[in-house]
């Protein structure tokens, strides 16, 4: 579904992403971990057209899209949920999730958002609250139900439980499964290891811009270098 190909990014003249390659299959999660500065973020907005890589390519569904606008991407069928939400704060609930489906014309966008709602059923809740108003985890809800108006089939998730409390961790995780399962591949950028390999059916490791360990989310759960550095002792 996703192929990313030697990818190497720039922040004008540091290079961020030194050779990135990765594949997600369709209906599947996918995750990226690794530690601050690592590269997760610039592999995200580089795969969503954020950024233009200077070498590599990206491929979706065999088609090249390395360059391309997030626009285009867009109506390709992927959604990036970025890192801190960036939700409409001066707009209603209701309003941000009609954006979600802006570039859409079809009669089932009222449809979509009640299905979104059965997922966040707070939202339905707050439809017409701003969100500037809501909790954290609340504007991390919409902030997916929002990408999910797109109709993506390649969800991009960067950080989707940052600053959230455990609880509500738990309840994104299980949202992430839950949109798998009906049928979204995802991929996952997240530093919370543990949560991230028990959803995720395959996993990367970077560091400095490279891709440093690879594998099967099981395999990865168990590998001594990534209990070490991101699970800790305490037993998954």
């Amino acid at each position: 579904m996703l192929k990313v190909s030697g990818i190497a990014t720039f922040y004008g003249k540091i290079q961020a992403l030194k050779g990135v390659s990765l594949e997600v299959e369709q209906g599947k999660i996918v995750t990226i971990l690794g530690a601050n500065g690592a590269g997760k973020t610039t592999t995200m907005k580089t795969i969503a057209g954020l950024l233009k890589p200077k070498q590599g390519s990206v491929e979706f569904f065999g088609e090249d899209i390395t360059g391309f606008r997030p626009d285009q991407l867009v109506k390709k069928g992927i959604a990036l949920v970025p890192e801190g939400r960036a939700i409409l704060s001066s707009m209603t609930v209701m309003e941000n999730l009609e954006m979600g489906a802006y570039h859409r014309n079809d009669k089932e966008i009222g449809k979509d958002i009640e299905d979104v709602m059965k997922h966040f059923p707070i939202l339905k809740e707050r439809k017409n609250q701003l969100g500037g108003t809501l909790s954290g985890g609340q504007q991390q809800m919409l902030a997916i139900a929002r990408a999910l108006l797109s109709r993506p089939k390649l969800l991009l998730l960067d950080e989707p439980s940052m600053g959230l409390a455990p609880l509500i961790v738990a309840d994104i995780f299980r949202i992430i499964k839950e949109i798998k399962d009906t049928g979204t591949t995802v991929l996952l950028v997240e530093q919370n290891a543990r949560q991230a390999l028990k959803v995720a059916d395959y996993g990367y490791v970077l560091e400095t811009g490279k891709v440093i360990i690879s594998g099967k989310a099981e395999t990865l759960l168990k590998d001594p270098r990534i209990v070490e550095a991101y699970l800790g002792r305490r037993s998954s």
